[in-house]
């Protein structure tokens, strides 16, 4: 009985054929993979894109290297190609002027901007006092109205307190317009930041200045780039304020190129090397940021 049951479990197994269907192995595609198909519909879309945004700029450096008539004659620039207009605008108009006092208009809002966004994110993200919710609401339905309908409220304060046509006068204007956004952005990031970083300064003896300053603020660089490339272009090519509240001595360079663009003659080879001009320093200041742009946008969105 013992060796029959020895010799039953000792024969092989018979395996049973499984379906072609079953057998043949089938690959698993990554959430993160894509077909063929999806990767030439992505890439040819990211190109177009990518021409469209790039057109406009590409064809002003175009046409700013051609003669005057390059605008209506294209073809034209090919056998004129120069930076002549580069030349010309910098040695017979008031760009260097203008460049000056676009540079103190955008250093005076960006550092005004990121001081006062820092230091109102902060106070509402760590501090509890009445009036902080309120004051949050208040900064959120500011950002609800156009600029344009600010100018004449603006102007009038300005006025009473003679700081029209004044450089002081123009980074306020622009602060009223760049801090809230920037504060909400600020108050996002400082809420991403353990409060146990806070709670271990106070306990080293730090003060909530000493702490704000040399435990929070090292912290939140990318948050700080974010909200001073913010306050720089907000400052940089403004035109409403900076024509109604400055004069022909204060033109800004978002002003002062409307002066090539009169409605007799317009100089567009002088307009397109000025604007190429333009973006050269925003361009500069985007390449200082850019490593702390993505990560401080994402930071400042969310809330741990």
């Amino acid at each position: 009985m013992t060796a029959a049951t020895h010799e039953t479990a000792a024969a092989p197994e018979e395996t049973v054929p499984l379906p072609a269907a079953v057998r043949r192995t089938r690959r698993v595609r990554g959430r993160e993979e894509r077909g063929l198909g999806a990767s030439v519909a992505l890439h040819a879309t990211l190109i177009l894109a990518t021409v469209i945004a790039a057109f406009p700029v590409v064809w002003v450096f175009f046409i700013s290297l051609g003669p005057k008539n390059a605008w209506q004659e294209p073809g034209e620039v090919l056998s004129h190609l120069g930076f002549h207009n580069y030349s010309d605008v910098l040695a017979h108009s008031d760009l260097l002027q203008w460049f000056l006092n676009t540079v103190i208009v955008a250093a005076g809002t960006t550092a005004l901007g990121v001081f006062l966004a820092a230091t109102a994110g902060y106070a509402v993200s760590r501090m509890r006092f009445p009036g902080s919710r309120q004051l949050m609401w208040v900064f959120l339905v500011t950002q609800m109205f156009p600029s344009i309908v600010l100018i004449v409220p603006l102007y009038l304060l300005m006025a009473d307190l003679h700081l029209l046509d004044n450089y002081l006068g123009l980074i306020l204007a622009y602060a009223t317009t760049a801090v809230p956004f920037c504060a909400w952005m600020m108050k996002g990031y400082f809420d991403t930041i353990p409060k146990e970083i806070d709670e271990a300064g106070r306990v080293d003896g730090l003060t909530p200045i000493g702490t704000f300053w040399r435990l929070i603020v090292p912290l939140a660089r990318p948050g700080l780039a974010v909200t001073a490339f913010y306050s720089f272009l907000t400052a940089w090519g403004e035109v409403a304020y900076a024509t109604q509240f400055m004069q022909s001595d204060h033109y800004t360079l978002a002003v002062g190129i409307r002066t090539f663009a009169q409605d007799q003659r317009p100089d567009w080879a002088w307009t397109s090397a000025t604007a190429i001009i333009i973006t050269i320093p925003a361009a500069l200041v985007f390449m200082l940021v850019q490593r702390s742009l993505v990560s401080g946008l994402t930071a400042g969105g969310t809330k741990s």
